[in-house]
């Protein structure tokens, strides 16, 4: 009997250690399941990552000259994207010159466009454009324009010699004071007025202050005073024969861009035919 109970309390310890060694087991399984679960779980967030990280957007930098502006962020650019989702487009907007400057001083631009073939030139002699990119895509007019209402008397370009005060955008970097220097001095008026002249660093500055009544008269492109057309009015064009050269918009792609695909995409999507519509919607015509 005494052996007997020995036996039942051995194989009732048994018992309790095979039971305590179940739950153990069962217990290391829920473990490991959750830590592979876990596991899963962290792999899964990573290959979620990989998966957005992989699916970011390029961003294109588009430098361009003041006048473009409008043209660009109204119509352009969200056309571009529309047919481009994976790229996003933001514009630097400024004078041509000052933008040949600052691509110059390292601005990771991959787009320029300027109001002006001379800034182009320059960078591309620098080796710093695509040159197989260029594309002197517009054109433009300059025009002498007084504020809105404001009774002025002018009726030809040359009559910008009777303004009190004038806004001319900076020949030192500003495209469109360029062509008013040369169409002036063409005309003999340059030196005659430079005592009234306030000079803008961009056109867009020119053109506020002339819409503004801060100037009785100014130059700008016929697409600037297009835009503000409610606030300034046109006198007239340059005369035929006072510009050398037309007034021409060349754009390219930057050699340096890190999207070079993407910024072809943009270059060539602007010389379509649908875009240069938006263009010509807008004043301009088509380059050369």
């Amino acid at each position: 009997m005494k052996k007997q109970l020995l036996l039942i309390a051995a194989a009732v310890t048994a018992a309790g250690v095979l039971s305590g060694c179940a739950g153990a087991a069962t217990e290391t399984a829920a473990a490991v399941t959750e830590a592979a679960a876990e596991a899963d779980l962290e792999e899964a967030e990573a290959v979620s990552a990989g998966a957005e990280a992989s699916g970011e957007e390029t961003q294109l930098l588009v430098a361009a000259a003041a006048s473009l502006k409008n043209v660009y962020e109204d119509e352009l650019i969200p056309m571009f994207q529309e047919r481009y989702p994976g790229i996003t487009v933001k514009g630097a907007y400024d004078s041509s010159g000052k933008l040949q400057t600052q691509i110059e001083e390292g601005l990771e631009a991959d787009v320029f466009m300027s109001a002006a073939v001379k800034q182009m030139t320059a960078l591309d002699d620098k080796g710093m454009i695509a040159s197989d990119t260029i594309t002197n895509l517009l054109e433009n007019k300059i025009v002498l324009i007084v504020p809105s209402g404001s009774g002025s008397e002018m009726t030809r370009f040359e009559d910008i010699e009777k303004a009190e005060s004038i806004a001319l955008g900076d020949p030192a970097s500003v495209p469109a004071g360029q062509y008013a220097e040369e169409a002036l001095t063409s005309l003999g008026i340059w030196d005659n007025i430079q005592e009234r002249v306030s000079f803008g660093t961009n056109v867009t500055e020119v053109l506020n202050q002339v819409a503004a009544a801060s100037a009785d008269a100014g130059i700008v492109y016929a697409t600037d005073a297009a835009s503000m057309a409610d606030q300034v009015t046109v006198i007239a064009e340059a005369p035929e024969g006072s510009l050398g050269k037309k007034v021409i918009y060349p754009v390219a792609v930057v050699k340096n861009t890190a999207h070079e695909e993407a910024a072809k995409n943009f270059v060539e999507f602007l010389k379509t035919d649908e875009a240069i519509a938006v263009f010509e919607a807008y004043g301009f015509t088509r380059g050369e």
